[in-house]
């Protein structure tokens, strides 16, 4: 079993990326809040080792380009990561499994559109609340958001007797898988389709021995990214330190977990 007590974050440091864009924007995650996420655009293809390296590092991908957040007066993002040697699904996690696995198949193939991912993808944002006033997503937005990409990048299909009704787009390092976006059918949802995602993401991670998954930001107040807690133990990149937290959300020692938006 791998080592995993807290660690500083390694510095990410690439000559070929060009920030694009870098300026203050409304905080797409809490309300009131400022938000500063630079884009930054890499030059060239990455390996592997260069896809764990941005992701230790506390960076996401978002199509072709790199960011993480470096807002002036609000800490409350915390990348986040799943110790994939030692999670071990709840008893609730367990019963999606068996019955997603019972009536779905999963395949994994290169990240892809069509016809279908573009329809199953605007009828999630939609029917969740996610999009706003957003219009409906297109193909060619839709390849710049999760198909255009620098590193390997996979998806799982997941079907119901041959018909799409997820898709978990997961891009692959080597110690490192990141799990970039998931969308799902809403009607289908007695199984579960998020969940269910993330736990076959994390079976495929020890089938690839890889470390980690990164599961992308957790914010305390944000009911779309604090679900995340759940799978644990886990490690928040929290003032520059990968900290251990156990399912419930707690650190070593215990005591609560404060949230971090005020902070400067």
């Amino acid at each position: 079993m791998r080592e995993v007590a807290a660690s500083p974050a390694p510095r990410f440091q690439d000559d070929s990326l060009i920030v694009i864009q870098d300026s203050l924007q409304p905080c797409p995650y809490l309300a009131d809040q400022v938000a500063r996420m630079p884009l930054q655009w890499p030059q060239r293809t990455y390996n592997a080792a260069d896809v764990d390296a941005f992701l230790a590092a506390g960076y996401r991908r978002s199509g072709a380009f790199l960011y993480r957040t470096q807002c002036p007066r609000c800490q409350a993002c915390e990348p986040t990561r799943v110790l994939v040697d030692e999670y071990q699904p709840s008893r609730s996690q367990r019963r999606v499994l068996r019955r997603g696995d019972r009536d779905l198949e999963v395949e994994v193939v290169p990240a892809m559109v069509d016809r279908r991912h573009i329809e199953l993808f605007n009828l999630h944002r939609n029917q969740r609340g996610l999009g706003g006033e957003l219009e409906d997503i297109d193909q060619m937005s839709y390849r710049a958001f999760l198909v255009d990409t620098f590193c390997q990048t996979v998806e799982f299909q997941i079907k119901r007797e041959g018909r799409l009704v997820a898709v978990a787009v997961t891009d692959v390092g080597h110690d490192g898988v990141s799990a970039v976006y998931t969308y799902f059918d809403p009607a289908c949802s007695r199984y579960s389709l998020g969940t269910y995602a993330i736990l076959k993401q994390l079976q495929w991670c020890r089938q690839m021995a890889a470390a980690y998954l990164y599961l992308g930001l957790y914010v305390a107040e944000n009911p779309h990214l604090n679900y995340k807690a759940v799978y644990g133990p886990q490690q928040r990149l929290i003032d520059g330190v990968w900290q251990r937290f156990d399912s419930s959300g707690t650190p070593p020692g215990g005591g609560s977990p404060q949230p971090r938006q005020n902070r400067v």
